[in-house]
């Protein structure tokens, strides 16, 4: 049985392949947004390692669908079909309003902002947050050149609540005080 190589050289020079194979450079808009994706993705693995059963069932779900927009932000619609795979769906969206909603309700009223912290598993939920709204940036950037569907965008931008609403739940279950915002500074 021959072994899959791990390493092609095809990308020594700074280009790489998008999913139909078209070569980009490595600093194109698309593989900053791909690959903000795919770091969220590896922070969401890692973020894995703090939770309970229904929460880590949802969040593999999430992990999946990073996937599938990973892969539907590496497809150039102008020059490859998007395959089905890659494709993000309104039900998907509506999956997590509906996890946001069933966490939200559990939680006390926000009257302040919050500060990230807590104990260690909301802390992350907080660091996967921010990445999140940075490949919601870089995907918004690369709507402004090539076509980037409605669903991925608003998967995104819900991924970043649902992982607000996540660390408030994190803190609530420990009975860890959430640290609000003093906004006189003082």
């Amino acid at each position: 049985m021959k072994k899959s190589l791990v390493y092609t050289k095809t990308g020594d020079r700074g280009t790489t392949s998008l999913v139909g194979g078209t070569r980009v450079l490595k600093t194109n808009i698309r593989l900053h947004a791909y690959g903000t994706v795919d770091e969220l993705n590896a922070y969401m693995g890692l973020l894995a390692t703090y939770l309970h059963e229904a929460d880590l069932s949802f969040v593999l779900f999430v992990q999946h669908k990073l996937f599938t927009i990973g892969s539907n932000l590496a497809t150039d619609q102008e020059r490859t079909e998007l395959l089905r795979a890659s494709i993000v769906k309104q039900e998907d969206v509506e999956r997590i309003e509906d996890e946001i909603d069933k966490i939200d309700e559990q939680l006390p009223e926000l009257k302040a902002f919050i500060l990230p912290g807590g104990v260690r598993g909301a802390a992350v939920c907080h660091v996967c947050r921010t990445v999140c709204r940075r490949a919601e940036r870089h995907i918004l950037t690369l709507s402004e050149t090539f076509p980037v569907s409605h669903e991925v965008l608003a998967f995104i931008n819900r991924l970043s609540d649902y992982l607000f609403v996540l660390a408030r739940k994190m803190n609530f279950e420990k009975q860890n005080s959430e640290i609000f915002w003093d906004n006189a500074c003082e």
